[in-house]
């Protein structure tokens, strides 16, 4: 496999098919929960973002291999932008494409005067919370109990669609020296924890109710810890693969 990979804007009708059928093989949504070609196109034209991954010709729509999605939004007279959407397909996960899309659109954003962008995520998934903590910088202070509603999507298990709001602020220090690979220093004073096993857990019937146990126990605490002013600054993974929420006060003032 070529790990030549081009990160270009999409703006074809051709292009956002191409998005749709990533969409498909990634969630396997129900059609009703499907987001379709006309979605992708309302956020180009209304000033948000969709960004392709290619595997080398960008010409070629089948050669299309991620795609991530922005919609613009307003808080408190400041826009910013929300990634509702971002998808690498299967057979092309863990070779950094996801954190390449991440990039691209923190480099159009900036370009355009933006200085956050948001996200939310399951904390259930250590893969991504590692990625967008440890690895982007982002942070979370924000928890959304069964924020999306019932999930026709596989990858939910059907456990309720709890989300973490992750914060990118893109000129921030913190954000700088985790892009450079430096780890931001920082008092953790508490953390939450998740097993390595939870995706087992989700994935059947059987043991849903262990990983049911598990979101509900961190929801609280992280719902607890952001209420007294703390927030997610650090993501760790031991050997065993468990993660670690990392909760701390942030000594940067951004806030819209």
């Amino acid at each position: 496999m070529s790990k030549e990979i081009k990160i270009v804007p999409l703006h074809a009708n051709d292009e956002f098919d191409r998005a749709v059928e990533i969409q498909d093989m990634v969630w396997s949504y129900e059609a009703s929960s499907r987001m379709s070609q006309k979605t992708f196109l309302l956020a180009v034209h209304i000033g948000g973002q969709v960004l392709g991954a290619f595997e080398g010709d960008s010409s070629d729509t089948s050669k299309m291999v991620g795609y991530a999605m922005s919609l613009p939004g307003v808080r408190n007279g400041h826009a910013y932008l929300h990634s509702h959407h971002l998808a690498v397909l299967p057979e092309w996960r863990n070779a950094g494409v996801g954190r390449r899309l991440k990039l691209a659109q923190r480099d159009d954003a900036i370009a355009r005067g933006f200085e956050l962008i948001e996200w939310t995520f399951d904390p259930l998934e250590i893969r991504n919370a590692h990625l967008n903590i440890a690895r982007l910088g982002a942070i979370a202070r924000h928890y959304r109990r069964n924020f999306y509603g019932a999930s026709t999507s596989p990858l939910h298990g059907g456990l309720p669609t709890d989300r973490l709001v992750a914060e990118w602020w893109l000129k921030s220090d913190r954000v700088e020296r985790a892009l450079r690979g430096e780890q931001a220093v920082v008092e953790i004073v508490e953390h939450v924890d998740v097993p390595a096993a939870i995706s087992e857990w989700k994935a059947s019937s059987a043991t849903r109710d262990d990983a049911r146990q598990v979101q509900e126990a961190n929801a609280s605490a992280l719902e607890s810890a952001f209420a007294r002013g703390l927030a997610v600054l650090g993501y760790s993974r031991n050997e065993q693969g468990d993660g670690s929420y990392l909760l701390g006060k942030w000594n940067e003032n951004f806030v819209y």
